[in-house]
């Protein structure tokens, strides 16, 4: 076993499935081969049909690409996963690489030779993507080959069956606007684009520009098809016709049409051929669509997806209930650290897979409870310092005495989507402990604080929860804050909040987390988390509403390093949620959450 609990059999299944490959793409006359970590929707989240990268490498990250050439391959992944990538493959095997600090494209141009093949699935990458990789590899000679198999798919023997479950229609109860409305918001920007379609292949946005949602993506409440929208608001919906249920034509409305996914080419063909002007996004959408578009003579005109910030602003109706769901779901998880701290005391120490499964039961029992909204990140001690670990990749470790405990999970209601993170002592903390947990907790609250004029972006706001940290020398190597959906996607734009987030402008109605962190690696690791609600101020500025309520671990916070405003503000926040969790806690439940969170 190595450290993580991966066994050598699984690096000796990687090295062995390398070759595979490699012997296919000698087959193919290919020099190299790019294995990115998406499906033909370039979303964060992919079905187990379309984890080639996972079934390749053994990595079982959200983001990452890999690199095959003959006689080496590198594996390029960000900042969440430096660590994780060492301990999930062979490093006798990969080299490993910052996806933003270092270049792909530079990496095969030292391994490749004038006139090479390098075999790239369209399907799989943004257009953006290719046009750089085409202009970096071509004007060195080397060769791009647009592949209709991928040759992953030829080798992977035993790949799993999509899932076929029916969509499932999300009632106006839940949305607050029909489709008609959400169609014709996203018609206007496409009309002003002077555009005469939209390409849209985000699921996240199908799924909310129709009100329907579906079981096709573990953990993403979608359907996986593809869309083209009219400037006039018709609509035409590419997928599988046995997922469509009884009544799905009342319940989108006039203007949507159906077609099966095989039909997609050939009309995307059709409106190119009549010199149509579409609107795509050069950064979501893949490659494969948008070369097929122009070839066949359509001219495209590049935009960002036309339901994106519609999407992002919730309408009163979502904002109730994504508020409703988070009490219910906070209530889950403090009665499941409140039960975790009463097993600590008895001198129980579960490891991470059964406190994961404990929490989950805590939540499975609510109202509109419809599944997880990301697999919890339940961490123990030094796998804490991982800051996207997954138990499920190996051996789940105990907790154990005077160490820290992180948990940061969500799930998916009809009303709403959670996202919420606590780090909690498991006996007695020590003072590098207090210290750094309360830097990071001073950061939390300095960002829930913030007021700001409109216009202000996420890179505007983002060194208020850095501060604390920084001024020690620390860092953490993630975003601060990103969008969360309505029973949707738990990572949603356009709004973030991170030193890169300079675009988008935060605007009333948008959900985002404020989770800063700290993480030492082969030790521990720390991150508060809650989501906020951007709304407007009497005064015309703007500011957060914390709607995540469950208690912070006091003994973790040094109260020498508070200012009167901090000790203040966390004062406020545990009455808030003492009040808020009351209803639906049992007494021993609520004289646990009274005891924890007393003011300090």
């Amino acid at each position: 076993m190595n450290v993580c609990g991966i066994s050598n059999s699984e690096f000796e299944k990687t090295k062995m499935r390398l070759a595979s490959l490699r012997e296919k793409l000698a087959e193919l006359d290919l020099d190299a081969f790019v294995v990115p970590r998406s499906d033909e929707h370039l979303g964060e989240y992919v079905p187990p049909e379309e984890e080639r990268l996972k079934w390749l490498t053994g990595f079982t990250g959200s983001a990452g690409l890999c690199v095959v050439v003959k006689d080496a391959a590198a594996i390029f992944v960000d900042g969440r996963y430096t660590i994780q990538v060492r301990q999930q493959l062979p490093v006798d095997t990969f080299e490993f690489k910052h996806i933003t600090k270092d270049s792909a494209a530079e990496w095969i141009l030292r391994r490749l030779t004038v006139g090479s093949r390098i075999g790239i699935d369209t399907r799989l990458h943004s257009l953006e993507w290719f046009r750089k990789i085409e202009l970096d590899l071509g004007q060195n000679k080397i060769e791009i080959v647009e592949l209709d198999n991928n040759p992953i798919d030829l080798c992977w023997k035993d790949r799993p069956k999509p899932c076929d479950e029916e969509i499932m229609l999300l009632e106006k109860s839940f949305t607050g606007i029909s489709s008609q409305v959400k169609r014709d918001t996203a018609a206007k920007v496409v009309r002003e684009r002077k555009a005469d379609f939209a390409l849209i292949t985000q699921l996240d946005s199908i799924a909310w520009i129709l009100n329907i949602r579906g079981n096709d993506v573990p953990r993403l409440p979608v359907v996986r098809s593809f869309a083209i929208l009219k400037s006039t608001g018709e609509i035409v919906i590419f997928v599988n016709e046995k997922k469509l249920p009884e009544g799905f034509s009342d319940h989108v409305g006039e203007g949507v049409e159906w077609k099966q996914n095989e039909e997609l080419p050939g009309h995307l063909r059709r409106l190119g051929k009549k010199g149509s002007k579409i609107s795509v996004d050069p950064e979501t959408s893949n490659a494969w669509c948008q070369i097929i578009c122009l070839k066949a003579g359509a001219e495209l005109v590049e935009g960002s997806d036309p339901t994106i910030l519609a999407k992002s602003i919730k309408n009163k109706t979502e904002l109730d209930g994504i508020r409703k769901c988070h009490v219910r779901d906070g209530a889950a998880l403090t009665r499941f650290l409140g039960w975790l701290e009463k097993e600590v005391r008895k001198g129980i120490f579960h490891d991470e897979k059964k406190l994961a499964d404990e929490l989950e039961s805590y939540r499975s029992d609510l109202e509109h409870f419809q599944g997880l909204s990301f697999d919890t990140i339940s961490a123990a001690g030094k796998n804490a310092a991982l800051a996207h670990y997954n138990y499920l990749n190996g051996t789940p470790s105990k907790i154990e005495s005077n160490s820290l405990y992180l948990v940061d999970s969500g799930a998916q209601y009809l009303d709403g989507t959670t996202d919420i993170t606590r780090t909690v002592a498991i006996g007695s903390p020590n003072e590098e402990h207090k210290k750094m947990f309360t830097l990071v907790l001073k950061g939390h609250i300095a960002l829930a604080e913030a007021v700001f004029p409109k216009g202000t972006t996420g890179a505007n706001l983002d060194v208020l929860a850095r501060q604390y940290l920084w001024n020690e020398g620390f860092d953490y190597d993630h975003g601060t804050g990103h969008g969360v959906g309505a029973f949707l996607s738990v990572h949603e734009g356009p709004q973030s909040i991170s030193r890169s987030a300079h675009s988008q402008e935060l605007v009333p109605g948008m959900v985002i987390s404020n989770e800063p962190g700290f993480y030492k690696e082969g030790d521990y690791g720390i991150r508060c988390e809650n989501l906020v609600v951007v709304v407007e101020k009497p005064n015309s500025m703007l500011s957060f509403d914390t709607i995540s309520f469950a208690p912070f671990d006091n003994s973790l916070i040094d109260f020498n390093l508070l200012s009167e405003r901090e000790a203040y503000w966390i004062n406020c926040y545990h009455e808030t949620t003492r009040k808020k969790l009351a209803p639906f806690l049992v007494k021993k439940e609520l004289d646990w959450l009274e005891d924890a969170t007393k003011p300090i």
